[in-house]
């Protein structure tokens, strides 16, 4: 009985040290893994103690300073009085260099190679024709043809055959220097060259010659308001510029530039202000200054806007309470032809134009708009422009600009 109940007692000892064993393990699997070590801080030695003798290290070389460079204290620092303190100097803008513009006597004859595109097509062209050995009347039709399409206009194409085909039938015999004079001056018959081209900037009152200057976008007025300026200066007189294009971005800027090259002074305002407004007070600078001319730049305008050109109407007005204007001016491209000619119908309606600018004739074949022009306004041609440079608007000179056409 006492050797069961032992083994029973052994048995329920086993099972539960079997029981134990499996839960210790159970448990050991749920636990998180073991941190990694942290880093041990990092030591910094103390510095070590200088050592001597044969342990001593080499001295390093340090910078020193001389006597003269050691600086002494100011008398402020050693006194502590405040020394006062000079100004800076502030550097004046250099002064703007005055170009001397090139005289105005003889300035086509020197620019007439300009003209060579009209050249090839009015002058020359007319001459071939004209050196033909039988001038039958295709010859005619096509020296006609030549003259409608360098722009010279139909009145004044027929005008110039008749007289052209009288002349030759009485010579008879045609050299080609008899036919380049007889040519020579029929043109110049038609350019009118008793036709007074001074502009006049002469005022009968006691003020500075007044000159407006007018004319559709893109002929460029601008450019030939500050050409004109070179122009005047050029002959010893002096200008008062008005920037009353106050529509176009920079148009201000680009007179005033103008101006600033030959010393005239240029008054403007605000941009979109009043241009009757700033004519009135160039004319009125142009007095206190005794000036001897005022020019006014006046904007753009297309010539079928009604209300732009009444502006212009009161541009003129407004000047005219100073005194009377002396010259207006019709900038026109010359290489628009007929159009041109619109536009300065519709100008003389608004203004009294007293004479005209070709510019641009220096890049087209067409120089018989001069003759066109004049014919439809009544006025004569002043001057004209024949390239980009400073000193390319030239007095328009009748016989200077047909030796040009039809070449020596």
């Amino acid at each position: 009985m006492e050797l069961i109940l032992a083994v029973v007692i052994a048995l329920v000892v086993a099972v539960a040290v079997t029981s134990g064993l499996v839960i210790s393990g159970r448990k050991k699997k749920q636990l998180p893994p073991a941190e990694p070590p942290s880093t041990p801080p990092t030591i910094t030695a103390p510095p070590a103690e200088p050592h001597v003798g044969e342990e001593a290290e080499t001295p390093r070389e340090e910078p020193r300073r001389t006597v003269e460079e050691v600086q002494l204290p100011t008398a402020e620092e050693a006194t502590g009085t405040p020394t006062a303190v000079e100004d800076p100097v502030v550097a004046e803008p250099p002064t703007p260099v005055i170009e001397v513009p090139e005289p105005t006597a003889g300035r086509l004859v020197r620019l007439r190679a300009r003209l060579a595109r009209s050249q090839n097509s009015l002058g020359k062209g007319l001459l071939t024709l004209l050196s033909r050995e039988h001038l039958d009347e295709d010859t005619w039709e096509e020296i006609e043809e030549t003259l409608l399409t360098a722009d010279v206009g139909v009145a004044p194409t027929q005008e110039l055959v008749e007289r052209l085909r009288e002349r030759v039938r009485v010579l008879g015999t045609r050299t080609p220097e008899e036919l380049r004079g007889l040519l020579r001056e029929e043109l110049i018959t038609l350019l009118g060259p008793d036709l007074d081209r001074t502009v006049n900037t002469e005022s009968p009152a006691d003020v500075p010659g007044v000159v407006m200057v007018v004319g559709v976008n893109g002929t460029g007025k601008t450019t030939t308001t500050g050409k004109l300026a070179r122009v005047l200066v050029a002959d010893g007189k002096s200008v008062v510029l008005g920037a009353a294009d106050t529509f176009r971005a920079a148009a201000a800027d680009q007179l005033q530039t103008w101006g600033e090259r030959v010393g005239a002074r240029t008054i403007r305002g605000p941009e979109g202000g009043d241009p009757a407004s700033i004519a009135f007070d160039a004319v009125k600078e142009g007095i206190a200054e005794n000036a001897d001319v005022v020019l006014i730049d006046t904007a753009g305008r297309l010539h079928t806007k009604t209300g732009l050109m009444d502006e212009l109407g009161k541009v003129k007005r407004v000047v005219e309470k100073h005194g009377p204007l002396d010259e207006i001016l019709l900038v026109l491209d010359a290489t628009t032809g007929q159009n041109g000619l619109i536009q300065a119908r519709v100008f003389a309606e608004v203004v009294d134009i007293t004479g005209i600018v070709l510019t641009k004739l220096d890049g087209t074949a067409k120089g018989g708009i001069v003759i066109a022009v004049q014919r439809e306004l009544g006025v004569p041609v002043k001057l004209i422009g024949l390239g980009e440079g400073p000193d390319d608007l030239a007095p328009f000179e009748p016989g200077a600009f047909v030796d040009a056409l039809i070449g020596d």
